[in-house]
């Protein structure tokens, strides 16, 4: 990993702001997804253009089993939340897929601490509205950025990569934010227990769990640290042994120290 004195924090064009309307939370069977319309944008911090926010979505676990996308040295959270915005030059997704840089998809980890996080329950007070596949409803605006670990948002780590979900084009520049998302235990329990991949009336019902991708090599891509990132001063400080591997795990792709 390779630090980059170069990335800065990223200017969240309208995180700050309620957008009018309403936006659209969804089970598609596979994630829970917010869609959120127009009005929002992600430029700066390295990235090569002006991208529109269009929907962000979540992975999760088990029961008894974490489920976030990437890991840092072996951990995997509870939870990760990928909010994902298209380049502003494609009239669509589908163009962005062609484009190795169509899309920058901004991933912060989900941890858990015992009492509820007020702004996440935006989303999940909605949960039991969208309990099974193809099940919508509206929600109701809120300031994005309430979401946000807000006082560290200079603090992430960079590399090109490809889309968690089929058809996994490699079409994503990856920003994973190191502070985590705080939320409470039973909000957690609402993914893991209360959600479902198939339709209500279905024969059987099947919880919709693990729902994310397992680690991929890195094809001697390279992970880059913003300035402000904290994990490299820590391994800094500490004596490597040289028996020790120390392992960073970022989304798809595990890279070793």
């Amino acid at each position: 990993m390779v630090r980059n004195d170069s990335l800065g924090p990223l200017h969240l064009e309208g995180f700050d702001a309620v957008q009018p309307g309403h936006w659209t939370l969804e089970n598609d069977g596979h994630s829970v997804l917010l869609q959120v319309g127009s009005g929002m944008a992600v430029s700066g911090g390295g990235l090569p253009d002006v991208y529109h926010t269009i929907q962000l979505h979540f992975h999760w676990g088990g029961l008894a089993t974490n489920g976030s996308e990437h890991t840092v040295d072996g951990r995997r959270y509870p939870m990760e939340m990928h909010i994902v915005n298209m380049k502003s030059i494609h009239p669509n997704e589908s163009a962005a897929l062609d484009d190795p840089t169509g899309f920058a998809v901004l991933g912060f980890f989900i941890d858990v601490v015992y009492a509820d996080n007020v702004h996440f329950g935006h989303i999940s007070q909605k949960l039991s509205s969208v309990a099974y596949r193809g099940q919508t409803t509206k929600v109701k605006p809120f300031p994005l950025l309430s979401l946000l670990p807000k006082h560290n948002m200079s603090q992430y780590y960079r590399y090109s990569g490809s889309l968690t979900t089929p058809p996994c084009s490699h079409a994503v520049v990856w920003t994973l934010y190191e502070v985590p998302i705080l939320i409470s235990w039973s909000q957690l329990a609402q993914f893991t227990s209360q959600i479902f991949s198939t339709e209500e009336d279905a024969e059987q019902v099947t919880p919709l769990q693990n729902n994310f991708r397992h680690v991929h090599p890195t094809f001697s891509r390279t992970v880059s640290a913003s300035r402000d990132a904290g994990l490299l001063r820590a391994a800094a400080g500490r004596p490597i042994r040289s028996n020790l591997l120390h392992i960073i795990v970022l989304g798809s792709f595990i890279f070793k120290l």
